[in-house]
């Protein structure tokens, strides 16, 4: 495993990096893409959207890049969406005003609410266009809190609904209070985006997905439910519009925590393979794994740990070459001190190849 520190707490005017994400282009740069959180480690106040490039796969990067600021507001949970067909890569991200608290979002007692915008690279994450809001065609009035990723989102590659780029999200319905994910998609290449469907059960929310080789696609949802510490997986037949047969993942354990899903690199013999990524404890955030699949993640027989201490969130991507690259939070007296990238071949991950 090759490892190298993206971000580290306070540098550059910013008390702490979080929420990590990564996007691999056409070209082959590498964008990792978090929150630059200024005056604290909290989900409030002044929170900025940041880039850093490399091209060199992951060896090194460019210095930071501001994507987004709006003054002491939060603009946040960064999942980026390349468009193999184009080469654009899409930023779905969630706007509110820094003085309101997520609480009094839920309970509909802030001053605004959460909003969701969109933004664009044409250049490889050099340059990026104005926020574009799209709240009222992707979230629905009686939704309160709502989130995008966090993490990377897929384009579908078969079937007739190739080219679809989809975006994991959760959401809080103002009544109930209930937790569900849900998916936004886009059939223009990003121009416009629409809701797709829910989750069947409540208790889900920051969520990823695949597009399996059979053409259906897989839901990997955090689990909101203090009495149940495992993962939670969905299943759409039609791209995203519905899904169906929730169930719990008794082999995937969290603590309450984000995760990272993504599709792995084909191994030497051509087999298809899954990857996934979290904090492994579910007693704590930490632990960090990164497990591997060949049957379409029914089971995950191959682990490699990355960080035996304190981690979170985390996002995959997969180069060209097949090499691996997992960020992810991570310290030594707390999961928030640093943002650093793991490397990683299948074989190495798999202990078959090395």
């Amino acid at each position: 495993m090759e490892k190298s520190i993206i971000w580290g707490s306070g540098e550059q005017g910013y008390h702490t990096y979080r929420i990590p994400a990564l996007a691999v282009t056409n070209t082959g740069a590498i964008l990792s893409i978090c929150e630059g959180r200024r005056d604290g480690q909290g989900d409030t106040g002044k929170i900025d959207l940041l880039v850093k490039r490399s091209t060199d796969g992951g060896v090194t990067w460019s210095d930071q890049a501001l994507i987004w600021a709006d003054g002491g507001n939060v603009c946040g949970n960064p999942a980026p969406i390349v468009d193999h067909e184009t080469g654009v890569v899409w930023l779905l991200c969630t706007w509110n005003l820094g003085s309101d608290h997520e609480r009094d979002i839920i309970a509909g007692t802030s001053q605004d609410t959460r909003r969701v915008f969109v933004l664009c690279s044409e250049d490889d994450g050099l340059t990026w266009s104005e926020p574009r809001e799209i709240t009222d065609e992707v979230k629905l009035p009686d939704w309160t809190w709502y989130a995008t990723g966090p993490g990377a989102g897929i384009q579908l590659r078969r079937g007739p609904r190739a080219g679809r780029l989809l975006m994991a999200c959760d959401h809080i319905e103002k009544e109930s209070r209930d937790y569900y994910s849900h998916v936004i998609m886009s059939d223009d290449h990003g121009m416009t985006w629409r809701r797709g469907g829910n989750s069947p059960r409540p208790g889900v929310n920051e969520c990823q997905l695949v597009e399996l080789i059979d053409g259906r696609l897989l839901l990997n949802m955090r689990n909101e439910s203090r009495n149940i510490r495992q993962r939670q997986e969905a299943f759409s037949d039609d791209g995203g519009e519905t899904w169906r047969d929730q169930f719990v993942r008794p082999d995937l354990f969290e603590p309450i925590c984000q995760a990272s899903f993504h599709r792995g690199p084909s191994t030497p013999e051509g087999d298809p393979t899954l990857l996934f990524a979290n904090p492994a404890n579910p007693d704590s955030r930490s632990m960090l794994t990164l497990r591997g699949s060949t049957d379409e993640g029914k089971t995950w027989p191959h682990a490699c740990e990355l960080q035996a201490g304190p981690a979170a969130y985390s996002d995959l991507a997969v180069r060209s070459n097949g090499q691996i690259m997992c960020a992810y939070e991570a310290g030594e007296d707390n999961p928030y001190e640093r943002i650093e990238m793991g490397r990683i071949s299948w074989g190495e991950l798999s202990g078959e190849y090395v």
